[in-house]
């Protein structure tokens, strides 16, 4: 395994705050402040957000608004707003409210799956087989993304081997023939270690290398290993990563499992290395404290504890 960095120039942030972050708190959020919130996170120079998700209002009451939130925004053309879909039904919903790139998750770890979503690995893959079919039939370009969640480690079933995010792997690149493709590995628990992340990343490029798939990591924060996590994924390979503002977060279907590693902190960690990322640091600052001061949201970010003078 090559352990020399050799940074790349750039790498793209994906905000999640808006749906893995928003999801998370039970009490409802007007919909002003959501798009309020969003609004700060674009000022500070984001231009990939994951806006929301179409799922059911009664699975996710948190996401009723979220045709609401899309039309506020309808206007910024130079961003890539993604959204979570579920199914076909929900990839409609989205595609219909003007949203060009569609995320879609399934577990690794068959347990989680059918935690998360109640039903095998094999079934969550048909469904993304009906989103794949639909996007071919459509005329205008649609970025696809599947986040493969448990990829390192699954609650339930313990650590997950690179082997068995490969199996998963083989049979999503089959279905997503033909369309542009991202794959996030997703550290769902925030217990994967910085060396597991560059094992990951390593062997599963040598196995499904191709100019035309794209690699993310999406990191929680659990045990510390956040940041470091995502440092290594870009050094083997993704040029993506995943951050929640303020660290907002935590996967209800994951017992014990913290926020989103914070954007604040990656950005900082990322500025260090002379990584581009168009983030504006004290405008990002500035957005996270609107999204902590949000009621009932769990909140971890190390940056925002700072005294903000020692940021200049």
């Amino acid at each position: 395994m090559n352990s020399t960095f050799h940074p790349p120039k750039t790498v793209d942030i994906v905000e999640v705050a808006p749906r893995d972050g928003f999801q998370s708190i039970h009490e409802l959020l007007p919909t002003a402040d959501k798009i309020h919130c969003i609004q700060t996170l674009i000022d500070s120079g984001i231009t990939r957000i994951e806006i929301g998700s179409f799922v059911s209002s009664k699975a996710i009451p948190q996401m009723a608004d979220i045709g609401d939130i899309v039309a506020a925004f309808s206007d910024h053309t130079g961003m890539r707003f993604s959204a979570l879909v579920p199914n076909l039904k929900g990839a409609d919903r989205a595609l219909a409210s003007g949203i060009k790139e569609l995320v879609f998750v399934a577990s690794v770890s068959e347990t989680h799956n059918q935690s998360n979503v109640r039903q095998s690995v094999d079934s969550s893959l048909e469904g993304l087989k009906t989103i794949a079919d639909r996007l071919r039939s459509e005329k205008d370009s649609v970025r696809l993304r599947l986040d493969l969640g448990t990829c390192f480690d699954c609650p339930y079933e313990g650590e997950i081997q690179w082997q068995q995010v490969d199996a998963v792997l083989g049979k999503a690149r089959d279905i997503c023939q033909g369309i542009e493709l991202e794959v996030a590995l997703c550290d769902t628990t925030g217990r994967a270690t910085p060396y597991q992340v560059a094992n990951h990343f390593t062997r599963l490029r040598e196995r499904h290398g191709s100019p035309s798939l794209k690699w993310a990591f999406h990191g929680h924060d659990t045990f510390g290993m956040g940041v470091a996590n995502a440092l290594f994924a870009v050094q083997h390979g993704a040029t993506t990563l995943d951050a929640s503002a303020a660290g907002l977060g935590g996967c209800p279907f994951a017992p014990g499992a913290t926020g989103n590693t914070a954007t604040e902190d990656l950005i900082y960690a990322l500025q260090g290395g002379h990584i581009e990322t168009g983030v504006n640091l004290p405008l990002l600052l500035v957005a996270a404290d609107a999204i902590a001061a949000l009621p009932g949201g769990q909140t971890a970010s190390h940056l925002r504890n700072v005294p903000r003078e020692r940021m200049s």
